[in-house]
Formats: structure tokens, sequence, C-alpha cells
């Protein structure tokens, strides 16, 4: 018998259409009822919550009670990495879902991946942060430079602490599958899109199931002065 991981079995669970269109909807880094993942999976409340059972018998996403409700979440970041991943992969090789809506040009824009920020603006703060040293990339290694952590602190009040964490990178590179380049995720990718927010900044749609990101046109401002292809703080 084969000792190892089974990549089969987790293969099985994101590969059925309804389960995957819960996970993708889960994206948004927002809970979910049953009824609401029935509805991003076009399927009856009695077959998602089926499908909810072995997704989470599979760990790939956790209940949470509240009131007479029970609410879903992607278990942890690393399962949003992998199907975000997954993404890219599927439009790299051409297999895009054939129904288009009009809030894609935004998504491609700006989305949330799980909770950090995604999309063109994405990859275009982590370009800026590069170029401006305040992180230092070889390859897929990403690392918060000194000069990094004083220009959080300074222009958005991001200490280090607050960025500690026991199980999770403060940067990682999350490859964005619109631009096919990478974004920032990590506890810092994670820290700036909620700083974003407090500050009112940016905000996310409030549809269910919506990645989508708009920025005001006072935070696209304050956003383009720190991280645009012109900006330094």
């Amino acid at each position: 018998m084969k000792s190892g991981p089974d990549i089969a079995m987790v293969a099985a669970l994101v590969g059925d259409p309804a389960r995957a269109n819960m996970l993708t909807a889960l994206l948004s880094g927002r809970a979910l009822t049953a009824t609401e993942l029935a509805q991003e999976a076009g399927v009856t409340p009695q077959t998602a919550s089926s499908h909810l059972a072995k997704l989470e018998a599979g760990g790939l996403v956790e209940p949470e009670k509240q009131g007479r409700h029970r609410y879903y979440r992607l278990a942890d970041p690393d399962v949003a990495d992998v199907l975000e991943k997954l993404a890219g992969l599927a439009a790299r090789a051409g297999h895009m879902r054939v129904r288009t809506g009009p809030k894609e040009p935004e998504l491609r824009r700006a989305r949330i991946c799980y909770d950090h920020l995604a999309g063109d603006l994405g990859v275009q703060m982590l370009d800026s942060m590069t170029r401006q040293k305040l992180v230092r990339r070889r390859k897929q290694e990403i690392v918060l430079t000194e000069e990094g952590e004083q220009f959080l602190a300074r222009h958005l009040r991001i200490s280090p602490e607050m960025l500690a964490h026991p199980r999770r990178p403060v940067c990682k590179a999350c490859l964005d599958w619109s631009a096919r380049r990478h974004h920032l995720a990590g506890t810092l990718g994670a820290a700036l899109m909620k700083r974003f927010t407090e500050l009112k900044w940016a905000a996310r749609d409030t549809t269910p199931g919506s990645r989508v990101v708009n920025f005001s046109r006072a935070g696209e401002k304050h956003f383009a002065a720190l991280f645009g292809p012109d900006g330094g703080g």
C-alpha cells in the first residue's frame, strides 16, 4: 500500500463542480450558510448539506454555529492558497467559466483572496513594495525588510507585533489567477487589507459570495500614493 498524503481524496472533494463552487464562494473570507452555499452551487439545500458534510470531514471547511444558523468557512489559509493556485492553473489551461457577469472586470481589478488583496491592485502593491525595497523577493520567497517595517509603522500603523502568528508566515507569495503573477499573502497581506478597510479606503461587495473589493475615490488616491507606479510614501 502506498503511504503518504492522499492527494486523490482532496482532489475528489474539490473536483465536484458543486463543491468547487462552494469553495470558491468561501474564498471571499466570509462565513456563509448552507442555504447561501446551495445558491452558489446551484443545488438543493439537501444536496448542499451532503456536500458540506463531505468537505467538513475532509478538513476543507469548518462550521460555526450562531443562533439557529450554521455557517461555514474555509478551514485555514492553506486551503485558500490551494484554491487560488488551482484557479490560476485552470485559467492558464483555458478552462474558464462560460458565464461572465458585469462584476468580472471589477473582480480582476481588486478582489479578496481569503483575507488579502488580490487582482491587478494586489499585484501592483507587491511590485511597488519590491521596488521600494519594503520587501525582498527571491523567486517565491518574500521577506519584510527593516525599511518595510518602518514604512508600515509610519504610514499604516502596522507593527511587527501585529504580524506575528505561530503557524502563518508574515509574507507569502500567492499566485494570482487573473494576473498570473504573485500578490502578497501571509499575515502582512491580511493586515494591509484590514487596514484599508478600517481607513475606509476600500470596502468589500456585500453580495453573499462576492469577492469584489471596491476602492473609494479617496482610497484610490491614498493607495496610489503608497503603492502606485510612482508611489513611495
